[in-house]
């Protein structure tokens, strides 16, 4: 479970990115994050995963405090940031293996596991090779094993199918589901409606820092009063904001 209790964050002193955001993500839920750029998304991503720190507010991940116990609650969630273009120096396992030291994962379960999520993703053969020699999408997707090499509660993806070859990207939403499923929290953000709109148990819309719906896609079509697509609700919950 991820909850957030009115989370403001400003830059510069003026400009607030994220203004009194108060959400709620459940267990067994897939929860989409949908806004236009600029929208305050991958800045509310950054404060629920401790890089940044709000301005004020109170961001908990399974009950664990981001500020008070950060330790405690990074424990609790693997997070796939919106750019994989990082250790690229090392090769895939290596990358791989770096990640389950961080979070500690046994010797005797790591090998397994690691080889399973380089099976579904076929990254097999490529687990040798530099990180630096891969495509955006390998890259992408080395990035998402090493989130997911400890087994995480709560996973956080910003932008996570972006690169993905379409094989990939079905492996993942299928991941996800199963996540989910499992009495477990996913909560990401895309640009891709049609996706959100297939997978999402329920979606929140942001705009310049501020929650303008929160709900299930069938509650969004009933308070508009229309039975359009989530791409045109979108469209015109953001337009004049």
């Amino acid at each position: 479970m991820i909850e957030l209790v009115n989370v403001t964050k400003s830059y510069n002193g003026a400009t607030k990115a994220v203004d009194q955001l108060t959400l709620t993500v459940p267990k067994g839920e897939i929860f989409g994050f949908l806004g236009p750029n600029g929208a305050g998304k991958t800045t509310t991503i950054k404060m629920v995963t401790g890089v940044i720190r709000p301005d004020q507010g109170e961001i908990t991940i399974n009950g664990k405090n981001i500020g008070t116990t950060p330790l405690e609650a990074k424990q609790q969630f693997g997070y796939v940031p919106d750019s994989p273009d990082q250790f690229l120096r090392l090769k895939g396992l290596e990358y791989v293996n770096f990640m389950a030291d961080m979070y500690q994962v046994p010797k005797e379960v790591r090998g397994q596991r690691i080889m399973e999520l380089a099976r579904r993703f076929d990254m097999t053969s490529a687990l040798g090779d530099s990180i630096q020699s891969y495509s955006h999408g390998m890259r992408q997707k080395i990035m998402i094993m090493g989130v997911l090499v400890h087994n995480p509660e709560v996973w956080i993806l910003d932008e996570p199918l972006t690169g993905l070859d379409p094989k990939s990207s079905f492996t993942l939403k299928e991941m996800m589901r199963e996540h989910a499923d499992s009495g477990r929290t996913v909560f990401f953000s895309t640009h891709v409606l049609e996706v959100a709109e297939k997978l999402c148990d329920r979606v929140a819309i942001i705009n310049k820092g501020k929650i303008l719906f929160c709900g299930t896609f069938k509650e969004m079509q009933q308070h508009f009063q229309s039975d359009v697509s989530l791409e045109s609700l979108f469209l015109e919950l953001t337009k004049h904001e």
